[in-house]
């Protein structure tokens, strides 16, 4: 079968939010590679993203003349940031509505999205550089191959805005060892590429740009893919053809150099016994004074004790409640979660004081304590209750 690179999408402008490109292969096929194309925003995911992307992988999911698909970002400093939350905080303060129509459409788009990543029989290559938190890390979590390098940082920094864990976060949270998953929810750490690599969130660290990984896979014969009609052919072409390229330096895993008093302190009791020892530095010294005098320890700390009471509560509920779950019970459990945060006062007031009026100073509706109370239980419980009639839920029959 020989391919025609013609590309199928209108020409690229330099204001679309998503570029798209064909590239020939070698022995006849074609590459689409997707770049987001919101630098300034760090290329914080939108719903016209999300939207674009899931028809372009319609398109090519069904196009026998595509065998992979590549995914990064544009500009030198992000993959992706997160999601773009300006235009769903306007509607979170113009009324509080369950079910808000915006985030409805906002994480129902998103959400389908990577439920139609986790799908797709051909590789996803992801060329994962620089920052990738939020929905970026939902993005990455998706894909089948996923590149990081030695400036690659994530994180999940849900707290400090009042939302939750989400884009998936409940469930590749899990992979990480020793419940340094659950610890990264509550408190919102950084992380690096060797965390990625160590949570199963990565498999190729490389010292290489984009472009040499698009020239790798442009040399791959796919040919034989083609012809036994195998998928795991195709990833097995792709893994190899990777695993071939320059190896990066990659920054220590603080996740492995402090498993032990992550998973001490995570396996502490309940939520109100991991928060008293997270309170208190002369907890965390006794557990392990290594981990107490790091910086990155006490950055992760300060976040947390600063961070929403409800989003700590959800995090916790969340990360045991998914364990037995399908990746899309998952991500119809977190669109429940998400439709309830848009229309409660947290997630407004934690995206007012971090990105509207850039004070940095919640305030918060509720403390932890309240958060566990009996009354407080109920509230949380609350937020699983699926807000939309029978039929009309966003990942219903997706």
């Amino acid at each position: 079968m020989t391919a025609n690179p013609a590309n199928n999408f209108p020409q690229n402008t330099p204001d679309d939010v998503v570029l798209f490109e064909q590239i020939a292969t070698d022995c006849g096929h074609i590459l689409g590679v997707m770049t987001l194309n919101s630098p300034k925003s760090l290329n914080a995911l939108s719903v016209e993203m999300c939207q674009l992307l899931s028809k372009a992988f319609t398109d090519w999911q069904t196009d026998d003349c595509v065998v992979a698909v590549i995914l990064k970002g544009a500009g030198d400093k992000a993959f992706c940031a997160g999601g773009d939350i300006r235009k769903l905080y306007d509607s979170m303060k113009e009324e509080s509505l369950l079910p808000n129509p915006y985030a409805t459409t906002f994480f129902g788009s998103e959400y389908r999205l990577f439920l139609q990543m986790h799908r797709f029989t051909k590789p996803i290559i992801l060329w994962g550089d620089g920052i990738v938190m939020g929905g970026g890390m939902g993005l990455l979590a998706s894909c089948s191959h996923r590149i990081v390098t030695a400036k690659t940082q994530f994180a999940m920094p849900e707290v400090t805005i009042g939302l939750f864990p989400d884009a998936s976060g409940s469930w590749f949270l899990q992979k990480f060892p020793a419940k340094s998953g659950l610890f990264l929810g509550l408190t919102g750490a950084r992380g690096t590429a060797s965390d990625l690599i160590l949570g199963n969130l990565a498999e190729f660290a490389l010292a290489c740009d984009d472009q040499e990984v698009i020239s790798q896979l442009v040399a791959i014969n796919w040919q034989s893919a083609i012809d036994q009609n195998s998928p795991n052919t195709a990833h097995g072409l792709a893994s190899h053809a990777l695993s071939q390229l320059p190896k990066a330096v990659l920054p220590e895993s603080k996740l492995e150099r402090y498993w032990q008093p992550i998973s001490q302190i995570m396996n502490s009791g309940n939520l109100a016994d991991i928060d008293a020892i997270l309170q208190e530095d002369e907890k965390i010294a006794a557990i392990s004074s290594d981990f107490a005098q790091d910086d990155w320890t006490k950055r992760a700390l300060g976040t947390y004790r600063n961070g929403c009471p409800v989003t700590k509560a959800l995090a916790f509920e969340l990360y045991y409640k998914v364990g037995t779950l399908s990746f899309e019970q998952i991500l119809y459990l977190e669109t429940n979660v998400a439709l309830h945060c848009a229309a409660n006062p947290d997630f407004k007031e934690g995206v007012r004081a971090l990105l509207i009026d850039k004070d940095k100073r919640p305030k918060w509706s509720r403390h932890l304590a309240d958060c566990l109370s009996a009354e407080g239980r109920h509230y949380i419980d609350s937020h699983f209750i699926s807000p939309y009639a029978q039929g009309d839920h966003p990942i219903s029959g997706f």
